[in-house]
């Protein structure tokens, strides 16, 4: 965990030199915990598994780059985001890249928060036992509302199997990521982590049911914002070798 700390503080300081300003009417401390906020903002995060469901005495861990860019296209506001995870240990003894996530968002503001529509890709750039070898496309739509004591919101993907691998099981999941964050003072705030409850349309049943919490703080690193956090999770699907206990550690450098 310490190195992961280290190499967080270094990718801050590294993209640091990108100007910023703080603009609009949200705060930033919310806006770092919001994905339909107008800001770019480059992530790197940590997942240790302790446990595992169906594997007793293992444990496993991933490193995921996320970085998300907004821009505008005619008189639209749009956000792209990239995630890019690699793992590093599972109960299967193997390392590499994750297939790759990317989503294109286009966002409205409104008096009560903000709304966006768009869509969400899985590209198979994975490692070969790792990756599921399939391309898959959907829909995607979210929104943010504001409140005097953070913000609230609920965030949806679906991914529908195009092609790929014959040999290959195909993708079609969908993919809820409830938003619940809570300021507090000196630019702390808690909130729901990044869990993400995914349903399996081949399945016919729910594949990942975690329930997490997540503590932030806002810090400033070379002048620069970021936001540290460190969160938890308990994933109740509990079928085949899945994780169980999942601790999270994030940096996020912020450019608004």
């Amino acid at each position: 965990m310490y190195k992961v700390a280290s190499v967080i503080t270094m990718v801050c300081l590294l993209i640091s030199s990108e100007a910023y300003s703080q603009t609009g009417e949200q705060d930033i401390s919310q806006a770092a915990s919001d994905p339909t906020a107008s800001l770019s903002a480059y992530l790197l995060q940590n997942f240790y598994t302790s446990r595992y469901h169906g594997a007793g005495g293992v444990d496993g861990n991933k490193v995921q780059f996320r970085i998300a860019k907004p821009y505008t296209l005619g008189d639209t506001s749009n956000i792209f985001r990239l995630t890019l995870p690699y793992v590093t240990d599972n109960p299967e003894n193997e390392t590499g890249l994750l297939d790759a996530t990317v989503f294109n968002l286009t966002t409205f503001n409104r008096h009560w928060g903000r709304f966006g529509v768009g869509a969400v890709a899985l590209l198979p750039t994975g490692s070969d036992e790792l990756t599921t070898d399939r391309w898959a496309l959907g829909p995607a739509a979210g929104f943010v509302a504001q409140s005097h004591w953070g913000i609230w919101g609920l965030f949806n993907q679906n991914l529908v199997d195009i092609d790929g691998d014959a040999s290959r099981d195909s993708i079609n999941l969908s993919v809820v990521q409830p938003i619940v964050n809570v300021s507090l003072v000196d630019n702390w705030s808690v909130g729901t982590s990044d869990m993400s409850v995914t349903y399996d349309w081949d399945c016919g049943k729910f594949v990942s049911l975690p329930l997490g919490v997540q503590v932030n703080k806002l810090i400033h690193v070379a002048g620069a914002p970021v936001q540290l956090g460190l969160s938890y999770e308990y994933n109740f699907y509990d079928e085949g070798i899945s994780p169980e206990s999942v601790i999270g550690l994030t940096g996020k450098l912020l450019v608004p």
